[in-house]
């Protein structure tokens, strides 16, 4: 329903941020790098916004970039994963992190945010690398993850692999990936693919 806001900033606390616009004031449920990423109080912002609808309420979120809510969108479609383990998620990690740590099986990233325990933090990774193997049986184009610590050369392939985990196809994640400099970490790559993606919508 609201792709994106952008008004002045006219009040934030923890996990809040309210943006004016059009002399109404929209409360945002944010995540914690998205308030870094904020300007002062005072001056315009935008935020890429959700709207959660329940039965008693309507919740408004706002994130800093379209990855970052993206990101979100797929955590919360797990099992387990309210909005507010998705927001303690996008606080404590990037949604590069994200990609990495469920590309690589670390369930215990997920478990560094409020109220993920070991149990969901598998979960996160079993649902999003089930994703993954879906989509590798319907395109065998997509890369594996390759085994043991990451070389220079596999940090591509990581990359791609780490996209699909969120959501890009197979095809979208290796033509931006081919695009970069395959010496750079794999956060990195996968940082500046999304980027890219996000530029050219």
């Amino acid at each position: 329903m609201f792709y994106s806001i952008k008004g002045i900033l006219i009040h934030i606390e923890l996990n809040v941020a309210v943006i004016e616009c059009g002399g109404v004031g929209f409360l945002c449920r944010t995540t914690m790098n998205t308030q870094k990423a904020l300007p002062p109080v005072g001056q315009e912002a935008k935020l890429y916004t959700h709207l959660n609808v329940r039965e008693d309420a309507l919740e408004l979120f706002g994130f800093a970039t379209q990855a970052e809510l993206n990101c979100f969108k797929l955590l919360t479609n797990i099992s387990g994963v309210g909005p507010k383990a998705g927001l303690a998620i996008l606080s404590v990690l990037t949604p590069e992190q994200v990609a990495v740590a469920a590309a690589t099986g670390d369930s215990k990233a997920f478990t560094r945010a409020n109220g993920v325990g070991p149990k969901l933090g598998q979960r996160i990774v079993l649902e999003m690398k089930d994703k993954v193997k879906s989509m590798q049986a319907a395109d065998p184009g997509v890369m594996q993850m390759p085994a043991g610590v990451l070389s220079a050369a596999g940090n591509a392939e990581a990359a791609v692999n780490a996209l699909t985990v969120l959501g890009y196809s197979a095809s979208e994640a290796s033509g931006a990936v081919a695009k970069l400099d395959s010496s750079l970490s794999v956060e990195e790559l996968i940082r500046q693919a999304l980027k890219s993606f996000g530029s050219a919508r």
